[in-house]
């Protein structure tokens, strides 16, 4: 296991790298491509810093609905058919709050920015 630097802590540098020094110094497709480059270097920073909390709060989610364990793909391929079976009502407050949670969790991690969550009143924040 490594020590120091830590993995968030090394796509951040890379990230800010390419955001403050090399974009400035690259024009047209190439700095398109820088910035596509930082944007996805602070995703996989979000997932690596977020997503074992958020993980687990979709699955209670799903564990919960579904009254059963299984992996997250198990269990959401298993809510999606049970939803187009007509089994579970998507406007059942607590199967439509865990599908706007999970989705807004999802979110966070890859769009944060994006003005439909950050003027949500659901915001996890």
């Amino acid at each position: 296991m490594m020590d120091q630097p830590s993995a968030i802590e090394i796509i951040t540098a890379v990230r800010e790298f390419i955001e403050k020094q090399a974009i400035t110094q690259l024009s047209g497709r190439t700095a398109f491509h820088a910035r596509v480059a930082a944007n996805a270097l602070a995703i996989v920073g979000r997932q690596l810093e977020k997503s074992p909390v958020l993980d687990a709060l979709e699955m209670k989610g799903l564990e919960d609905i579904l009254d059963q364990k299984g992996s997250p793909e198990e269990l959401n391929r298993l809510l999606c058919t049970r939803i187009r079976s007509g089994e579970i009502d998507t406007t059942e407050a607590s199967v439509a709050a865990h599908l706007i949670r999970t989705t807004l969790l999802k979110v966070e991690i890859d769009q944060p920015t994006y003005s439909g969550y950050v003027h949500t009143p659901h915001r996890q924040a």
